[in-house]
């Protein structure tokens, strides 16, 4: 569970500050552990805060006009 953020910090909300997560693949490694998948939010960069004034993320395929 995200940790209170100090005042003018703001969560990503992209992920809503779980910014990384470990995804079962449902395989086991040959000593029995859990085979796992690794991921960040692309947004925060898997620190599960943003700047004050982010720019949203285009949806892929779509063009950026600047």
């Amino acid at each position: 569970m995200p940790h209170p953020l100090p005042p003018g910090v703001r969560r990503c909300p992209h992920c809503g500050g779980f910014a990384a997560v470990a995804v079962d693949t449902g395989h086991r490694h040959p000593d029995g552990t859990r085979k796992t998948l690794h991921a960040l939010c692309p947004a925060c960069r898997g620190t599960g805060h943003a700047p004050a004034h982010s720019a949203p993320i285009p949806a892929e395929g779509s063009e950026v006009r600047v």
